[in-house]
């Protein structure tokens, strides 16, 4: 196969929602649609079989909620999807964010009976805000649940999104009778026999064709006929480029958990989601077809296999071909490094891979050399932007709790920083380390992380801070400068990077300091240059 053929059969999108909105579930049937799993559930099981492997999936598996990324991929009707299923709880939202910089589309859960919750609507901001394509799928469907159209107004007014139904339910709760296809023109009778891989379709390409009243009943086949009309009345038709563009949302109703409604949506997926698309590095843009390999790390998970200590470094493949074995180089560090042992991942398996083509996800056995945001090419430097760390929600001084053990607590500090956990920050004053984390749970995390793989011990102290903001100075020799570091001193610390953080401790405090000192720009995410 050609290497346009290739890169045009790959779609790689990330399920993003807010926890129990249904994500994995989905997931889970996705996978089963093709082919890749034998029956759904297995990958919750290989979940955990996995997680006796993993320090840090033991708190996967005693919270029952993710964590961490899971990159799976499967083919399906001759195309190769990789998916990005992504925690939805809030504490590990950065992930989350980091994640959305290497998927091409997103598909959005939203659950039927909450409607849009307030995760869903920061991960959807973020989409926004790079003009991500995202098609909403409205899960749960044999639940009692909202209106459809009340769901759908939600959905443009609380996300800001532009929707087109593309299906539409008939019935909801307990009179869910099946799915109109709106895409497709044809009908799908729900049995909710979860065993069925495969609910009954029946074409129907005309509304007033009398065997509808046959198949769901006059009353509701006059409800749908009337929905429909007010659903084509009202909402704008699909368009592919529109929705290319960021500027249309498909949406799908379904039920994960019985298979319905799965199928169609993956289907649509592939016809209409982009395949991979050029990215933006910081001296150019870089077109997948281009014949030189870059990719960009995304994602670092360390210790996934405690007897090896190994990190696991996720590389998006930007452009070109990945080959095994081939020297690549590493811009950061600008020394030339090669890779005998690539991993890709089909439904939580690891294999080798000889070729991988822009798209795909890698993962790279690392001994450290990678953080986030490295960039890797054949020899041209280049630099993919758009990994921000964000303003923390909580901060606190970390202290080492055995002095023996300073070496590795510092070691361990600053892998797990790189790997994205949390951030560290370093007052100017008198050097004191602190850890800002977007959710508490994290604490836990580098705790018991710290302990189990690198043999340190840490106790937290209190720190009243309301919001990291990364100081910009317009003139760094101006006297308002010097001026604001000289009021300000107790409250400036450096982050990883060595760039100035000014650590507010109140909303009024940042107000005054953004008023006093307009030259000054105070940025809550780390990339502003």
């Amino acid at each position: 196969m050609s290497f346009t053929a290739e890169i045009n059969r790959r779609r790689t999108f990330g399920i993003v929602s807010h926890p129990d909105a249904g994500k994995t579930t989905l997931t889970e049937k996705l996978l089963l649609f093709g082919g890749a799993i034998q029956e759904a559930g297995a990958v919750k099981s290989n979940k955990i079989k996995k997680g006796a492997t993993s320090d840090f999936m033991e708190i996967e598996r005693q919270r029952g909620i993710s964590v961490a990324t899971s990159v799976l991929a499967f083919e399906y009707r001759g195309n190769k999807i990789n998916i990005l299923d992504t925690p939805g709880h809030k504490d590990f939202a950065e992930d989350t964010f980091r994640t959305l910089t290497a998927v091409d589309s997103v598909i959005v859960v939203i659950d039927v009976a909450k409607g849009v919750e307030e995760q869903t609507e920061k991960l959807v901001q973020v989409c926004r805000m790079r003009n991500i394509p995202m098609i909403v799928f409205i899960n749960k469907l044999d639940r009692e649940g909202k209106d459809a159209f009340d769901l759908l107004d939600e959905v443009e007014q609380k996300l800001g999104l532009k929707v087109s139904p593309l299906s539409f339910p008939i019935g909801m709760g307990y009179d869910f009778k099946g799915i109109y296809n709106l895409w497709e023109k044809n009908i799908n009778l729900f049995t909710g026999d979860s065993k069925r891989d495969i609910e009954e379709t029946i074409e129907i390409s005309d509304l007033e064709d009398p065997e509808l009243d046959e198949l769901i009943g006059e009353s509701s086949a006059n409800t749908l006929r009337e929905e429909i009309e007010l659903v084509s009345g009202i909402y704008p038709e699909f368009d592919k480029v529109a929705y290319s563009n960021g500027e249309l949302q498909p949406v799908f109703f379904g039920s994960a958990l019985n298979n319905f409604g799965v199928r169609e949506l993956l289907d649509c997926f592939i016809n209409i989601a982009p395949s991979p698309r050029p990215k933006q590095s910081e001296e150019r843009l870089v077109e997948p077809t281009e014949s030189k390999f870059t990719g960009f790390v995304f994602k670092i998970h360390a210790n996934m296999d405690p007897n090896h200590r190994d990190r696991l470094a996720f590389v998006k493949i930007v452009s070109g071909e990945f080959k095994r074995n081939v020297p690549y180089l590493h811009v950061r560090n600008n020394k030339k490094l090669k890779f005998s042992s690539p991993n890709a991942f089909f439904a939580e398996k690891k294999q080798i891979v000889e070729t991988s083509y822009p798209g795909d996800i890698v993962g790279l056995h690392d001994t450290g050399n990678f953080k986030i945001g490295d960039t890797l090419t054949e020899g041209e430097i280049l630099h993919y932007k758009g990994i921000p760390s964000f303003s923390p929600e909580h901060f606190r001084y970390i202290n080492n709790a055995d002095p023996l053990k300073s070496k590795q607590l510092y070691k361990g500090i600053d892998q797990l920083m790189d790997e994205g956990v949390a951030q560290l920050f370093t007052l100017e004053m008198n050097g004191r380390k602190v850890i800002g984390t977007v959710g508490a749970l994290q604490y836990e995390v580098i705790q018991y992380r710290l302990e189990h793989e690198y043999g340190a011990k840490c106790t937290y102290e209190n720190l009243n801070v309301y919001k990291a903001a990364w100081v910009e100075a317009e003139d760094e020799n101006s006297e308002e400068f010097k001026e604001f570091k000289r009021v300000k001193q107790r409250y400036l610390a450096q982050d990883k990077a060595g760039q100035l953080v000014f650590l507010a401790d109140s909303q009024f405090s940042l107000q005054m300091s953004e008023q006093k000192y307009p030259s000054l720009t105070f940025h809550l995410t780390s990339e502003f240059q």
